[in-house]
C-alpha cells in the first residue's frame, strides 16, 4: 500500500465585477512515482486551462445575455476530484469524477478511471486482467446485461428500452477500475439509462 496524495487547482474567475466562474481540480500524486504524477498533473493542467480560456468565454458570453435581458448572473462551476478504489499489491486504482455546470437545469458528470502497476511502473489495461480469455469484452457485456436484467425483475426499471444494444455500442475498454477482488465497468450519464440514473457500474468478478 502507498500513500497518495490529494493536489489542488483552484480559483473563481471574476469579469465585470462578478464571479463567473470557480474551479476546483483535486489529482492524486504518489512520492516517487514520477509517470503517474506527470500524467496526473498533465489532466489537471488541462482541465484548468479548459476553465480559463474556452468555458471562461463561455461564461462572459451567459453573463452578457443574462444582463442584457435582465436575468441573474449565472456561475459556472467544474469540479473535478479522484477516489482511491484499490492500494494493494503493488496495484493503484482510482476513478475522477469531472463534474461541469455551464446553464440549464443542471450540470453533467463525466467520469474517467486509471489502473497502475507501480511495480513495473506502467498503466494497465483490461485486457491485463482477462490474459485467458481471449473473448473477454463478449463475456463482460453479457454479464453486464444479467445484471441488468436481474435489477429490472426486481423492479428498478430504470433502463433504457435497446440496454441490450446501448451496452455494447457504448461499451469502452478504458472505462474500467478495481475495487476488491472485482473490476467495476461503468457506463456514461445517458449511455444506458436516462440522466437520473447517473453513472451506472457492474461488478465483474476476477476469481
Amino acid at each position: 500500500m502507498v500513500n497518495v496524495e490529494s493536489k489542488t487547482l483552484q480559483r473563481k474567475l471574476v469579469y465585470d465585477g462578478a464571479v463567473i466562474l470557480k474551479y476546483r481540480i483535486t489529482y492524486p500524486q504518489i512520492r516517487g512515482f514520477e509517470k503517474f504524477n506527470m500524467y496526473n498533473y498533465k489532466k489537471a493542467i488541462e482541465l484548468q486551462n479548459r476553465c480559463e480560456n474556452e468555458l471562461f468565454d463561455d461564461a462572459k458570453k451567459t453573463y452578457e445575455y443574462n444582463k442584457q435581458n435582465g436575468y441573474p448572473v449565472m456561475v459556472y462551476e467544474i469540479v473535478s476530484n479522484f477516489n482511491l478504489t484499490y492500494n494493494n499489491n503493488n496495484l493503484i486504482s482510482l476513478y475522477i469524477d469531472e463534474y461541469i455546470y455551464a446553464g440549464g437545469a443542471h450540470g453533467n458528470t463525466v467520469q474517467t478511471s486509471q489502473t497502475w502497476n507501480i511495480k513495473e511502473n506502467k498503466m494497465l489495461k483490461l485486457q491485463d486482467f482477462f490474459k485467458s480469455n481471449p473473448n473477454y469484452v463478449s463475456s463482460i457485456i453479457k454479464e453486464v446485461n444479467d445484471q441488468i436484467a436481474k435489477n429490472i425483475e426486481a423492479g428498478n426499471n430504470y433502463y433504457f428500452e435497446d440496454y441490450c444494444c446501448l451496452t455494447s455500442a457504448n461499451f469502452r475498454v478504458e472505462n474500467f477500475y478495481l475495487y476488491r477482488e472485482y473490476v467495476v465497468i461503468y457506463y456514461q450519464q445517458y449511455d444506458i439509462a436516462p440522466y437520473s440514473s447517473g453513472i451506472l457500474n457492474f461488478f465483474i468478478s476476477l476469481n
